[in-house]
């Protein structure tokens, strides 16, 4: 995707999801936190999409994450906000707190401030939940501004949940 590109503008992979999340009759819950609702805000600007996306969690602070998601401080306190555990945990608790039998999380360093030498601007940590207690979660590395890393976060959400519904459907 290039810098200039939003998700919007790649509907066919936002189509995509749709019609995967159609096929397989499950609903999906998002949990962001440096996107800020951007990733619920691309699946709703399909319509059709109360059919399949269920709800949505901003969580942009730590508090947040503990309230509305059960994010542990300990995994907070140990692996930081950006980390595969706590999306993880985030991804779990959006699935628990939900109607949705798949979830997505983000947590990331969007910039232009707030890197460190083990977390860059750029470092985005994502996961993917299922019901059964199947949690997937991978760290990304985007270039770019703070749009363009909160726009690959976004983009990248749908991939996977794109790639892990295809096996399923």
């Amino acid at each position: 995707m290039n810098e200039t590109e939003s998700p919007c503008e790649r509907e066919p992979s936002a189509a995509l999801l749709a019609e995967l999340m159609l096929r397989s009759g499950l609903r999906l819950a998002v949990a962001e936190s440096c996107t800020g609702g951007w990733l619920a805000k691309v699946v709703t600007d399909l319509a059709g999409s109360s059919a399949w996306l269920d709800r949505g969690f901003v969580t942009y602070s730590n508090a947040a994450k503990q309230e509305m998601l059960g994010v542990r401080a300990e995994t907070l306190a140990a692996q930081g906000a950006v980390s595969e555990a706590v999306v993880a945990e985030m991804a779990m608790g959006a699935l628990s707190r939900s109607q949705a039998q798949v979830a997505v999380a983000i947590s990331g360093v969007a910039g232009p401030g707030g890197g460190s030498p083990e977390k860059p601007v750029g470092t985005v940590c994502l996961a993917w939940a299922w019901p059964e207690g199947r949690v997937e979660s991978r760290r990304f590395h985007f270039d770019g501004d703070r749009d363009a890393v909160r726009r690959s976060s976004v983009q990248a959400a749908i991939d996977g949940l794109v790639e892990r519904l295809g096996d399923l459907v």
